[in-house]
Order: C-alpha cells, then sequence, then structure tokens
C-alpha cells in the first residue's frame, strides 16, 4: 500500500534529528504505511564517506534490531538529500549516521581521520489496533484493569463480568497476569511463565484462546496482560534446576558480604528470646535495644571490614618479597613531583603521602567488592616505591634489618592506605543501620505502617533479602552456596539504569532495598550466551502472551534490564507486530522516563488521576492528559498533487502522489490516564467517596488511552489486597443490563456514556481541549479541530472538607456556540461505619459502598445570538457532573472550511511578477510610508508592537513562531480575538494598491484574502487565530512558492538557505516612488537594507548595488532588473566614477573611490551568465552628465540626459579617465553636501603608479573604500577625521581593476571590445595596452602585498620589517597615509581572490586564508580588523557619544566589528583555493563540507531574524548589535555568490 503521510525529519550537521527535545513519537493515521523522509544537507560534516543506517524493515521483511539498512549519502552542496523510507510496522526504530570527521581546516591535507558515527536515535511508531473491524486510535481506548484470581470460575463468572465490562462501554481489559502463582498467590510472582492459572483454566492454553476470542466476538474487548520479567517467584521449580538465572555468590561474587550478614540478621531475628531481647516491639527504645545488639553481637563478629580493607601483613610481606627479587615495576608517569622520576620527591614524602600514591597507582581488585581482603597492593609498585625509599636490595650480606625496615616501613604506608577503606566501612556500616531501624520501625510501630506484631519465623524481624533455595535431589548438585539467590525489590529515587544487584551497587549489603519476598530477581547479564536458559524461557513466555494478547504492561519496567526489555519485545512484536505496550515508570525524572520509552518503544506510560491531592492538582494532569488546547494551530503542510515526491531517492515511493506531509512536533509521551489503578487506594479511602464519579468524568474527557479498574465503578470501600484477599468480585454491572443514567450499585450508567463519548472522541480526532479550574469545580470542553462538534463537562469534586454547598462556581459563557444538554447527575455513597463493616466483613465477596447516582435537575442552559450561557443552579454538591453536547454553528460545515481557506492561493498569486510580491510580502515602515504618501505604516499589535513589515512576512515572522510553539496566549492572538482589525489591514492595503497603475495584478490576491477573511469572520472570536493563521499560512507559502518559481533552476531546485537568501532580492528590490533610479521614471530599485537604507538619497549606494546585484540578481535569474541598474549607474558616470549615493540621478555624490570597480566586475559577470549577455555592451545610454566632461548641472538642464553612449564607452571612459588621473572637489562641497567632513576631504585625488600598473587614491581626510565612517564627534575631538581612510592603493581595488583589465583584453584579443588600451599620465608611457597594464599589476602584486612568514625573507617583498604585526597576510594597503594601517589584517584580501585569483601565489593564498579562518572570522562575519590590532574596538554603538576618540559617535564601524558581507568574498576564496589543491572527488567534497560548517551560524540567523534576511554587521562574536541594520541586501547577495559558483563546478566530480 502506497503511503501517503509523510513525515519530515531533518538530521543536523552532527546527525542528530532536528526535533525540539529529541523524541520522536509518529501516529498512523490510517493502515497505509508511513514515510519518514530524512532531509540532509548535500555536504552537512555527515556526507563525508556518509551513510545513513536505519533498521527499519523493508516491506514484508521481519524487524531485526541489529539489522541495519545502508543509505550512502552522496555530497552535493547546491541540493539537500532526501531519503524516503516506508515503516510498515509499529515499535521502536533506530537509526544513526557513519561517517568521517571532517579535519580542521589547515594548509596541508592532514591525515586522514577514523570513522565515527553518531549514538543511535529513536523513532517510535505508534501501533495500529483495530476492533470489529475498525481502527481503534490509541486515544479512543477505555481499559478496565482487573485481578483474575478475583473473577471466579471461567467460563461462567468470567462471561458475566466481561459483559458487564463490554457494557459499560470499555474496549480493552487490562490482566493481570494469568499464569500460575507461587507460594505467596500474589499474581506478579509467578511460578510457571508457560504454564496458566490452573484454577481458573482447567484446560490450559486452550481456555485461554476461547476466552480472547469470546472477548473479541461476544464483547468487543481487546486483551493487554502483564508480562512479568524482572522476577519470578521464590519456589518457581526451574530455579532449582538452574539457580544460575538468579544472583548468587557464583553469578555475583560482590554479593557475598550481603549474603554473609543478611544470615546472620536472620539468625539473630530467631534467637531474641535467647538473647533476652523483646519479640513483640512497643516503644523505640526497645527497637534501639535490639539495634544495639545487631551492631555489637551481628555486625562486630562478622568483621565485614575485611570485604574493605587490604590485609597489612599479607601486601607487606609480598611488596618486600618483590623487591627482594627485583620484580620492580615503576609506574606511568613516576612518582610524580620534581627530581629524577619524582624519586626524591617520594622518598622524603610523609608515609600518608605515599600511602595516597600507592592507592592511586598501585592498587588492585578495587572496581567490585568479593571476598574477604579482595583488595591488595599491586607487590611490584609496592616494591618500586620500597626501592625509591631505600634503593635496590644489595643482596643477603646485612639483609636482615633491610628487609625488617623496609617491611615496617611498607606496614606503616599500608596501614595509611587502609584509613579511607575503614571509613568507606564505617559509612556503610551507618547506613546498614540506619535502613534496619527505619524499617523495623515502619513495619512494626508507626501508625502509617502495617504494625505486624510479634517477629517470628512467620514475620520475621527483617525481610530476608534471598531466597534460599530447598536442598533435594534436584538442587544437591549444585554448590551449596550458589542456592541463596537474591530476591527483588526497589530503591527509593535510585537510578534505573543501574542494576542495584550488581557490581556497581551495594544497595543490598547497605540494606537500601525494600524487598518482595516471594520473588527472586532475575539475572540477565549481558545477552543470551550470560544465562542461555533464561533468555530462551522468557522469549518463549513473551512470545505465548504476545500469541493471545494486543498489548503488554510491563511490570517492575523501570528495574527491568533495557536491553532485556528491547529483545523480549523484539520477540513479541514478530508474533504480533501492532503491540500496544505501556508501563508505569518510577524512575524519578522526565529525562529518565524518556530513555525508557524511546528504546523501547513504549505506547503509553499509565498515568494515574487519584495522585492528585486536591482539584488544582486533579486540574493540572486533565490538563496535561487533555489534549492542545482550543483553536491549536493547524500544522501539516499539504503538498497537492502538482508536487512530484523528493529530488532525492524515494526508496520505493510511488512519484506525484498527492502527501501529506508533516513537521515532526515536539510529542509528550502519550498517556494511559486511569481514574484509579489495581495498587493505589480508592476515593473512599483518599478523597471523599462521591468524588468517583467526578473523578471518572474528568479522565474520559481527556484525549489520551482512559482506564479503570474493578471496583472504582461499584465504588469498593478500599484497595483490594491482591496478595492476601481471596473473595471473588461482585458488581451491579455484571448482574443485569446497563443502561445510561443513574441508578443504584456504583456509576456504571454514566460510566458507559462516558465511555461512550471518550471513544467516539478518539476515534473521529477530537484533539482539542479547554480545561478551567474554579474552587472546587474543573470544566472540561472538548471538541473536534475542523468540524467543532464538541462535548463539556462540569465536574464539582469532592475533597475531604467540601461538605454538601453548591460552592461558589461562575456562569459559563461559551460564544458563538449551541449546546444540548447531556444529563446531570450526582453520586451519593453511604460512607457509615455501619455500611463500611458490612462490606468488609462479607466472606464471599468484594463489594461496593451502598451508592445511588441521582438525576439533577440544577442546570439552566440560556441561549443568545452570539453565545450559551450555562448556569449552575438549585442542588450542584461536590460528586456532581453535568454533560452537554456543543456546536458551533458558524462552523457546521468548518471541515470544507478548512479545505476552502487553504485552497486556490496558487492562482492567485500566478500573475504576480517580483516587484508585486515585494509589496505583498515585504515593506518596512518608511517603505509603506513612502508608498502611501504618508498614510500607511506597518501593522502595529497591542503588547507587542510594529511589526517589521506591512506584508506578509511581517504576520508570518510573528505567526511562524506562535504556530510552533502553539502559543495561543501571544498579543497577536488576543488580538485577533478582541477585533478583526487585522484582517481589514491586509486585504486593504493590497486592495488600495491593486488601484494603482501598474499594481493590478494585486487585485486578485487582494481578492483571495477577502474571500477567506469574510468566511473566518463569522466563526467564534476564540478561533480567529487558527483560522487566521491558516490564511497568512497559505497565502505566504504561495506568494514565496510564486518568488521562487520565478528565479533560475539553481535557487528552485537548491536548499532552503539558499531559496531564503533569494528571497532577500524579492525584499529588497521594490518601487519606492522618492528612490527610483532615475530623476523622472518610476522603476524598481534595490535598496543596500532594511530598514537604515529604504528610501530618499540614502537607498541607492553604487558601492552596495554592484556588491548585492551578482548574487541577488545574476545568482537568482533576474537579468533584467541587474541590466536596469548596470545601465542607470553607467548613466551617471562622471569623473571616470560611479556615485556613492544615486539619489535617483538628482543629486548624485562621488565619492567612492571602489563603487566603479564593483560596477565594471558587475557587468563582467553579466556578459559571461547572462544568455547574451555580451549585447549589453552595446546598448545606448543616455548620460546624465556629458562624456568627459566634469561639469555639474542640475537634472532639469537641457544638458541632462541630452547626449548617448554605448556602454562599451562607457567603460573606457572609465578607464581612461583613471590612467590620466582623477583629481575634483565634490560638487557642492560643504556642510550640506557632508557637515561631518572637513573641507579637505571634499578634494578626491585618484592616479596610477605606473611603476606597477596600481590605483592610489584618496588622503586622511576621506574615506572613498567601503568602509566608509567618518569621525562625528565634537566631545572626542574625532570630527571630520575618518575611522578608515584605506587612501593608498586598497588591495580590492587592485584585484577589481586587475580583473577589468584582464577582461577588456580578452575581449579585445577576440574582436568584442573596440578599444586596445589607454592613454597614460606618465611622459614616459604615452598609451599602454589593457594587456600590458594588467601584467604590470601581477608582476608587482605580491612583491607589493605579501607579508612573507619568515623575516628571512622580507628582501625579496616591499616590507617595512620594524612595522609587521603579523606575518603570512596580506597587506589591507599599499603606500597608504599611516605606514602601519598597510600591514593591518582585514576582511579585504578574499574580495582581490575571488575576482583575481592568478595575482596570488597558492601557497600563500592558503595560507592566509586559514590564518583569516582562525583570527577574523566570526559566527557569522567577518572581523574587520586584526583582534591583535592595537586599534582593535569590537563594539559599535552609533549613539556613544564620549571622549573616546576610537569609538565616540561609532567612529569603530569598521575596526573590529564583523560584518557579514565579507563572509561571502571570504567563503568563494577560500572554496576556491582550497579546491586546487585538493585532488580526487573525496578532497573535492571535504572542500565544500568546510564551507557548509562555516555557513552554520548564517543559517542559524536567517531562520530566526523576523526580518527575513541576514544583518549588516555583528558585534564581537557574533553578538547583536542594535545599530545593525537588521537585513542588508549585500550579506544575503554575497552567499548566494558562493552558491552561483559551487554550482559551476563539475558536480560529478564530487560523486564517490
Amino acid at each position: 500500500m502506497a503511503s501517503s503521510e509523510i513525515y519530515r525529519l531533518k538530521l543536523k550537521d552532527d546527525g542528530s534529528p532536528d526535533v525540539p527535545g529529541g523524541y520522536i513519537y509518529l501516529t498512523p493515521k490510517t493502515a497505509a504505511p508511513i514515510t519518514v523522509r530524512f532531509e540532509i544537507e548535500g555536504t552537512s560534516s555527515i556526507c563525508r564517506h556518509g551513510s545513513l543506517w536505519v533498521n527499519i524493515p523493508s516491506e514484508g521483511a521481519e524487524y531485526h534490531r541489529e539489522d541495519y539498512r545502508e543509505f550512502k549519502l552522496q555530497p552535493d552542496f547546491n541540493r539537500t538529500i532526501e531519503i524516503s523510507i516506508p515503516i510498515h510496522g509499529a515499535g521502536a526504530f533506530a537509526f544513526y549516521t557513519s561517517y568521517t570527521p571532517l579535519p580542521d581546516l589547515s594548509e596541508t591535507n592532514e591525515k586522514s581521520l577514523q570513522p565515527t558515527k553518531t549514538p543511535l536515535y529513536y523513532i517510535d511508531v505508534a501501533p495500529r489496533l483495530t476492533l470489529e473491524g475498525e481502527a481503534l486510535p490509541l486515544p479512543a481506548l477505555s481499559i478496565f484493569s482487573l485481578i483474575s484470581k478475583f473473577m471466579g470460575k471461567y467460563p461462567t463468572d468470567w462471561e458475566k463480568h466481561l459483559r458487564g465490562i463490554s457494557d459499560r462501554g470499555y474496549n480493552m481489559i487490562h490482566f493481570t497476569p494469568l499464569q500460575q502463582r507461587g507460594q505467596s498467590n500474589s499474581p506478579y510472582s509467578i511460578y510457571d511463565q508457560l504454564g496458566w492459572d490452573p484454577e481458573c483454566f482447567p484446560n490450559g492454553e486452550a481456555d485461554v484462546k476461547k476466552l480472547v476470542e469470546s472477548m473479541e466476538r461476544n464483547h468487543g474487548l481487546l486483551g493487554l496482560t502483564d508480562v512479568v520479567w524482572n522476577h519470578t517467584a521464590d519456589n518457581s521449580k526451574w530455579l532449582e534446576e538452574h539457580p544460575e538465572v538468579g544472583y548468587n555468590v557464583s553469578t555475583a561474587p560482590w554479593l557475598r558480604s550481603a549474603l554473609e550478614l543478611d544470615t546472620a540478621l536472620m539468625h539473630f531475628g530467631n534467637d531474641l528470646e535467647k538473647n533476652g531481647l523483646p519479640t513483640e516491639l512497643k516503644t523505640v527504645d526497645e527497637l534501639l535495644k535490639i539495634m544495639e545488639a545487631i551492631k555489637t553481637k551481628v555486625i562486630a563478629n562478622l568483621k565485614l571490614w575485611e570485604y574493605y580493607v587490604i590485609d597489612v601483613k599479607r601486601d607487606a610481606d609480598a611488596a618486600v618479597q618483590a623487591w627482594v627479587a627485583g620484580k620492580i615495576s615503576f609506574p606511568a608517569g613516576g612518582f610524580g613531583g620534581s627530581g629524577f622520576g619524582g624519586l626524591e620527591s617520594i622518598k622524603s614524602a610523609t608515609p600518608a603521602e605515599q600511602a595516597k600514591f600507592l592507592a592511586e597507582k598501585g592498587m588492585l581488585n578495587t572496581e567490585r567488592m568479593g571476598e574477604r581482603h579482595r583488595r591488595k597492593a599491586d607487590p611490584a609498585i609496592a616494591a618500586a616505591l620500597i626501592t625509591a625509599i631505600f634503593g635496590r636490595y644489595e643482596g643477603d650480606s646485612s639483609d636482615s634489618a633491610d628487609k625488617g625496615a623496609a617491611r615496617s616501613r611498607m606496614g606503616g604506608i599500608l596501614d595509611e592506605v587502609n584509613l579511607p577503606f575503614y571509613q568507606e566501612y564505617d559509612g556503610d556500616v551507618a547506613e546498614i543501620l540506619e535502613q534496619i531501624f527505619n524499617r523495623v520501625k515502619y513495619t512494626r510501630l508507626d501508625d502509617h505502617g502495617p504494625k505486624q506484631g510479634k517477629i517470628d519465623s512467620k514475620n520475621p524481624l527483617v525481610e530476608s533479602y534471598f531466597t534460599r533455595l530447598p536442598n533435594n535431589s534436584t538442587t544437591e548438585k549444585h554448590k551449596k552456596e550458589d542456592l541463596a539467590l537474591v530476591n527483588n525489590g526497589w530503591i527509593w529515587a535510585a537510578n534505573a539504569l543501574i542494576d542495584n544487584a550488581g557490581p556497581g551497587s551495594r544497595a543490598y549489603l547497605r540494606r537500601e532495598v525494600i524487598v518482595w519476598g516471594d520473588c527472586v530477581k532475575l539475572r540477565y547479564g549481558s545477552g543470551p550466551e550470560d544465562s542461555p536458559y533464561l533468555w530462551k524461557h522468557m522469549a518463549a513466555y513473551t512470545r505465548l502472551m504476545a500469541k493471545y494478547f494486543t498489548g503488554f504492561r510491563i511490570d517492575n519496567c523501570h528495574s527491568t534490564p533495557l536491553h532485556v526489555a528491547e529483545y523480549l519485545l523484539d520477540e513479541a512484536r514478530r508474533v504480533r507486530p501492532n503491540l500496544f505496550v505501556v508501563a508505569e515508570l518510577f524512575t524519578g525524572s522526565e529525562e529518565m522516563d524518556y530513555v525508557f520509552v524511546k528504546r523501547l518503544g513504549l505506547s503509553s506510560l499509565i498515568r494515574e488521576a487519584m495522585q492528585a491531592w486536591g482539584t488544582g492538582e486533579l486540574s493540572r494532569l486533565v490538563h496535561r492528559h487533555g489534549g492542545r488546547p482550543i483553536g491549536s494551530f493547524e500544522v501539516d503542510e499539504i503538498v497537492g498533487a502538482d508536487k512530484k515526491l523528493s529530488n532525492g531517492n524515494s526508496h520505493g515511493q510511488s512519484k506525484g502522489a498527492r502527501e501529506l506531509v508533516r513537521n515532526i512536533k515536539q510529542t509528550p509521551v502519550h498517556a494511559l490516564f486511569m481514574d484509579c489503578t489495581h495498587d493505589n487506594e480508592v476515593p473512599a479511602q483518599k478523597r471523599d467517596a462521591r468524588d468517583t464519579l467526578p473523578n471518572a468524568a474528568l479522565v474520559a474527557m481527556c484525549a489520551s488511552s482512559t482506564g479503570s479498574v474493578m471496583g472504582y465503578d461499584e465504588v469498593y470501600p478500599k484497595l483490594v489486597d491482591l496478595v492476601h484477599e481471596s473473595r471473588l468480585y461482585k458488581s451491579a454491572s455484571s448482574e443485569k443490563e446497563i443502561k445510561v443514567g443513574g441508578g443504584e450499585g456504583g456509576i456504571g450508567g454514566i460510566k458507559k456514556l462516558l465511555n461512550q463519548i471518550h471513544t467516539l472522541m478518539g476515534k473521529d480526532g477530537y484533539e482539542e481541549t479547554h480545561i478551567h479550574h474554579e474552587d472546587q469545580y474543573i470544566t472540561v470542553h472538548r471538541v473536534h479541530p475542523e468540524s467543532r462538534k464538541g462535548y463539556f463537562l462540569i465536574a464539582h469534586t469532592a475533597f475531604p472538607g467540601y461538605g454538601n454547598g453548591n460552592g461558589g462556581f461562575n456562569p459559563v459563557h461559551l460564544g458563538g456556540t449551541k449546546v444540548r444538554h447531556l444529563g446531570s447527575w450526582m453520586l451519593e455513597v453511604d460512607t457509615s461505619d455501619e455500611a463500611k463493616k458490612e462490606v468488609l466483613e462479607d466472606k464471599r465477596f468484594l463489594r461496593g459502598l451502598p451508592s445511588k447516582v441521582i438525576d439533577l435537575p440544577g442546570i439552566r442552559l440560556e441561549s443568545k445570538s452570539d453565545e450559551t450561557v450555562i448556569t449552575v443552579r438549585d442542588k450542584f454538591p461536590p460528586g456532581s457532573i453535568a454533560l452537554f453536547e456543543t456546536w458551533i454553528p458558524a462552523a457546521e460545515h468548518a471541515t470544507g472550511l478548512d479545505t476552502y481557506v487553504i485552497s486556490g492561493a496558487k492562482t492567485a498569486f500566478a500573475d504576480n511578477d517580483l516587484v508585486d510580491l515585494n509589496f505583498v510580502l515585504y515593506k518596512c515602515e518608511a517603505e509603506e510610508l513612502d508608498s502611501s504618501a504618508g498614510k500607511d505604516g506597518v501593522y502595529d499589535i497591542p503588547g507587542h508592537g510594529k511589526l517589521v513589515y506591512a506584508g506578509l512576512q511581517g504576520f508570518w515572522s510573528v505567526l511562524k513562531n506562535i504556530i510552533k510553539d502553539n502559543d495561543l496566549a501571544h498579543p497577536l492572538c488576543q488580538h485577533l480575538r478582541d477585533g478583526q482589525w487585522a484582517l481589514d489591514y491586509i486585504y486593504g492595503r493590497l486592495e488600495r494598491a491593486a488601484k494603482k497603475p501598474g499594481q493590478e495584478r494585486l487585485l486578485k490576491p487582494a481578492t483571495w484574502l477577502k474571500e477567506r477573511f469574510d468566511a473566518i469572520r463569522k466563526i467564534p472570536s476564540f478561533l480567529l487565530p487558527r483560522y487566521f493563521g491558516l490564511v497568512i499560512r497559505t497565502a505566504y507559502m504561495a506568494a514565496w512558492d510564486r518568488g521562487l518559481e520565478l528565479m533560475n533552476e539553481n535557487v528552485r531546485k537548491g536548499q532552503w538557505f539558499l531559496q531564503s537568501l533569494a528571497m532577500v532580492s524579492v525584499q529588497q528590490t521594490g518601487l519606492v516612488a522618492s528612490a527610483s533610479l532615475y530623476p523622472k521614471k518610476a522603476v524598481p530599485s534595490l535598496a543596500a537594507g532594511l530598514p537604515h537604507f529604504s528610501v530618499e538619497w540614502a537607498r541607492c549606494w553604487g558601492r552596495d548595488v554592484f556588491i548585492a546585484a551578482r548574487g541577488l540578481f545574476l545568482g537568482t535569474g533576474r537579468y533584467a532588473e541587474c541590466r536596469e541598474h548596470i545601465l542607470a549607474f553607467a548613466s551617471v558616470l562622471k569623473h571616470g566614477m560611479i556615485p556613492n549615493l544615486l539619489s535617483s540621478g538628482d543629486a548624485p555624490r562621488y565619492n567612492a573611490r571602489d563603487a566603479i570597480w564593483f560596477l565594471l566586475q558587475c557587468i563582467q559577470d553579466y556578459t559571461k551568465i547572462v544568455p547574451n549577455g555580451m549585447d549589453l555592451l552595446k546598448e545606448q545610454v543616455p548620460r546624465r552628465f556629458l562624456p568627459y566632461d566634469d561639469t555639474w548641472f542640475p537634472s532639469d538642464d537641457a544638458r541632462a540626459y541630452s547626449k548617448s553612449s554605448t556602454l562599451e564607452d562607457i567603460i573606457q571612459e572609465a578607464l581612461q579617465r583613471h590612467a590620466t588621473g582623477l583629481s575634483f572637489r565634490e560638487a557642492n562641497a560643504g556642510p550640506n553636501l557632508d557637515m561631518q567632513m572637513k573641507p579637505e576631504g571634499f578634494q578626491i585625488d585618484v592616479n596610477v603608479d605606473w611603476s606597477t600598473g596600481i590605483i592610489h587614491g584618496g588622503s586622511q581626510f576621506n574615506c572613498g573604500t567601503w568602509m566608509d565612517k567618518m569621525g562625528e564627534s565634537d566631545r572626542a575631538g574625532s570630527k571630520g577625521v575618518p575611522g578608515t581612510p584605506r587612501d593608498g592603493a586598497a588591495i580590492e581595488i587592485t584585484g577589481l581593476s586587475y580583473s577589468t583589465l584582464v577582461w577588456v583584453a580578452k575581449l579585445r584579443a577576440e574582436g568584442k571590445y573596440k578599444y586596445a588600451g589607454v592613454s597614460t599620465s606618465d611622459p614616459g608611457l604615452k598609451v599602454i595596452t589593457f594587456k600590458d597594464w594588467a601584467a604590470k599589476i601581477k608582476d608587482s602584486f605580491e612583491r607589493c602585498y605579501y607579508v612573507p612568514l619568515d623575516p628571512k625573507e622580507d628582501s625579496k617583498y616591499d616590507i617595512n620589517t620594524k612595522i609587521v604585526n603579523r606575518r603570512g597576510i596580506y597587506k589591507d594597503l599599499y603606500k597608504s597615509g599611516k605606514e602601519y594601517e598597510d600591514y593591518q589584517l582585514r576582511a579585504n584580501f578574499p574580495i582581490a581572490m575571488t575576482v583575481a585569483p592568478d595575482l596570488f601565489d597558492d601557497t600563500h593564498a592558503l595560507a592566509a586564508l586559514e590564518l583569516a579562518d582562525r583570527v577574523i572570522r566570526g559566527p557569522t562575519g567577518m572581523a574587520t580588523l586584526d583582534p591583535a590590532d592595537l586599534n582593535y574596538r569590537p563594539y559599535y554603538n552609533n549613539s556613544e557619544d564620549s571622549t573616546d576618540f576610537a569609538t565616540s559617535k561609532g567612529r569603530n564601524y569598521h575596526q573590529g566589528p564583523e560584518w557579514l558581507w565579507p563572509t561571502g568574498f571570504f567563503l568563494r576564496a577560500l572554496l576556491k583555493f582550497d579546491l586546487k589543491r585538493r585532488q580526487g572527488p573525496e578532497g573535492k567534497v571535504e572542500a565544500f563540507q568546510q564551507i557548509t560548517r562555516r555557513l552554520q551560524g548564517c543559517k542559524e540567523a536567517i531562520i530566526s531574524s523576523p526580518w527575513a534576511g541576514l544583518t549588516e554587521l555583528t558585534q564581537k562574536n557574533g553578538e547583536y548589535c542594535h545599530d545593525s541594520s537588521p537585513t542588508q541586501a549585500w550579506s544575503a547577495g554575497c552567499l548566494i555568490d558562493l552558491y552561483h559558483d559551487a554550482a559551476q563546478y563539475d558536480v560529478s566530480q564530487l560523486k564517490n
């Protein structure tokens, strides 16, 4: 059967599942298999020689936990690997990945690391249960517990009870073990696991088979049985044949001391009278006498300390013998201390210090307890210590004193070694005495204890911790001491993963175990080979249980070794793949619960309502198991038939089917929520007997499996003693047909209705609940998430002291909801002493207290047009409930409404272009105000604040987290419940915009939104957040998908991160009235960033546009937008430069020395990337200013745009103007142009040093590169002093100019460029060809810029050795105004490496990149200055107005803060040079993986940013910078460049 349910499972870079909490629990909705789709980024670290391994069997194959299938991970930098694996069964499935770890980046290929694998991760799949041919989801289960030995004769008594249970609406019975019981008669003390209780089932297995068939066929009941794996009855016959299955002194020698103590305590207890001690304890003083005797007569006589300490004489003799024989072993690391091997230190040390050394380095057998004096000193190391003190043994001539002295000295040291061992012993003895005292006090004296009475053989002083098997013909072949086997028990708050009878525990010696004397603890060891008979026997028992029962309750699960439970569950699931498995865990921690649940694939954990001590706590438990809140957000993503299945391997999936893709959500462990269990007290004991009814009703309203126990509905007076009780069950429900409603003999009539409703809600998926606690009342409203039909319960709980009044309960208002009253009832119970006495003294039957359920009239319903009001009136005492059916008229077709609101969106957005989508999705406040002439801004949510965008992204950035966390308390949700203003805003802005010329295409999305909003306006306000979320998500996804559809294939098929980056191009490119590319023509323009650089003069920056354009436009296929920006900026060429600030061509400002070179690089990239891109050079461009003329005039001057040039001519003009040198004062210079600049700063000078061909420019008064921060602080004296003037020859300008020259020279050679070269300013060099100019730069570059690692090589380079701060780098500048600034390590050299790699020596380049990686790469950005530089100031605060010259008014903008756009160039350069040195596919894959690893911070940043982009800069180590523009065009664009580069490499080389 094909799977249509797909669960998306993303794996992180370390191979762990990207699921909050890490617990993966999947519930199949149909009988079809479910599919887990693993998604792994194509060059994630785990893809290095990587494989995904799963033990999910293929269809038809049997599950074996250790059988893993391998799926190779084929690396691909530009794609996400998808592996879809269908799961046909249920239970716990595991996966891991194996891979070779990625080495640290280094300039030499390190030796290969060893393959490794991740931990095991688990996928738990719920069983698919069926009853009477219908699916029975777990939340539809109503389970009934009973103790089989009280059921009477099979089949007569059993059939009667089964009918009564079925008639009450239960659909599964939980049986305590049905096996033959041991001598204690406890169902959990099983005599023979493979034999059935002969009293109940005289025909054995045949009767059980009939029982199960009758339950299913005649009564509609499934069976669940306890399985007991941890222990067996103390008289199990097979123990005599196989004592090795238990813990005895042969299989567990560490228990020898515990056995000696236990035996001595038994003898002592029998001899109390003989020793003159009391046998009936009345006071604590009498107990203290016994305790004193235990201390002196038992513990002291046993000499238990010998199990702890070393035998000093034995070990001193052995040490001296080894010394004499020269058998000496010096420990690793010598003796510590100074001198040769620490000899001097140890010789002169005190005996205590020498003992400390010996205890740490020279002890044997310390890992566990065992025989007496098991611990001993290693003679060879002890001899080494003697040697250190006395020197080597020299022979017999004068040996007597030597040997004697050595023996004496060693004896003293060993006495010191024993000190902590004696302290250890003392601590354990104190604990032994404390435990015995507390246990005896509880069993004999405490009011809440069993008050056992006289101490005799039947009721010994303390329970024996060991079962001693009888001596007979079977056992005589075993060692007598092996017949003592440890009994099972439990310890308060113990670590469930530690075996308390194992070598790592002393619990049996320290008497910490609360023991069950009728059960022997079973010793499985680490696998079947450790105890073959036991594993085989228990596997057979488990398979037998699975043959007949739908479910297991694992008894004592937390004490059953995990590997044993795994093995036996595997056996069971091979017999019954859809096995329902529950357990009650007492691990003491939720975290530990998860370990058991994950590994065993537990379907449910048993939880109990009777654990609540008051109404508030009961409300909390109901809340925990009740289901999702009403109005919860829908989180499943439906993928229609128009989408193919996956890019990756679908592993047996049919392509093109309609599929429902679910994101795996954080899931609490599913509960089996019992109103009461078989081993806990009933309401008549613990609360008020009347609480039986409200407690049961509250449990039944929960969206989990629920359950009860025989005797609960009948109102038994007390917990049934399952060991000593011998009477049989009696129930009014078993005597006659049950009718819904009141009646005598318990709550069966109401339970029937509650169970019917519970099962119906569970089957139909009523998943949403609202729980309200008010004083003594709890209300529960549970509804269907689509039809909105529901049931509403009012429960008046009954805890001691609640009296008989109504209590305080305010009227309930159910908005937009209609209500039908199903009934109200109260429970009356006779709890008089006479009634209790009569019931408890019944010799034959277990009966309930006299009780009746009475119909109550006391509920009033008031139906209004917009709500229903429910009021409790008249009589509604504790122990009462009222039940209602609810529905919402406005949502009667809600299933259709869900379908309607998510339909048609694709069509609605199908005609939108990317500029339309800029308006639909984005527009920050300034842009929105700009486009609405100041009328409309972004939406402001009370209690939350303004959204970042007016478009859908603004709402989605908030909603996506609300939906993920189901945060219905968020201010946006409250705002939607308060009114529908947000709906009006969203479609209203689109509707208004659609009326503007050129924006008519917005009408379709506006109409779609209006129609969906109109459809959801009628529903009650408490549901509006959910439906609003559905509409917005659908519209947002449709707009997003449309955006990607309009981009190139690399983006469309790329990873999510590339797609998110690509959408930044939509975010940053739009129509802005105040910031077109031309003075009089409105065209979309690219912002430098939002919101700081969004409108007017601040929007369009020459360098920013062309740094970002390759990625945002060329890398996404937006060629027309790129062309428009190239031509617009080319049209304003003046002085051979393009403007820093465009100002729509009205008032361009020419103070950027680098912008022209980024434009020329972009033109070059355009011609290489765009089909027929060379045609661009022939385009006619109208000129804002006259060619080769520096005269400035306004844009309405007749000369403006009067002349045209081809783009080819404009390129030539730029090159020519630079070749002859530029020198001009900015037009309109002065405070109106720049209020921070000193007069000297307006002078711009650029020239070529023709000895090197390198372009120099700027001065110490201006800052003409991207590091353009001008000092602004009068207070600090920095006004007009640039933070980073970068005058001289900036390395990126050198690289960019070289790249351009090489390109035009090549074009010239190919006949595609009409100019051969330029004339120069050098009288000795009138003209120069582009080829020769480029050659000059290349010949000079390494000499001028490289700083060698070895100072001895300085003579080969242009180096001032005294100024060098760091070696192995490329200078940031050449011949700047402050020489030390040349030698600063900054993030600019990778720009030159990217555009002009052949300028660099490969070895030097890779070493410089590796150094930058270590020193200046942050989590997301590149530090703008070396942290080792004295000017490094990594925290930027533009508003700081201090006296600090370096930082005041943010002058350190580029002196350490980490900027994101250089990261793109750094990674591109790293990839380029790393691939050059790599040999073969493996090495090349590693190069890509090194890049992937370094993108993690940016990936996390774009997910978490409400702006859905990458910020301009961060502070040190990626810390948040308040003054940074939160989404910057070039930050995203330069990383798209990286993906574009990666796509150009031959991907086939990367295939293994």
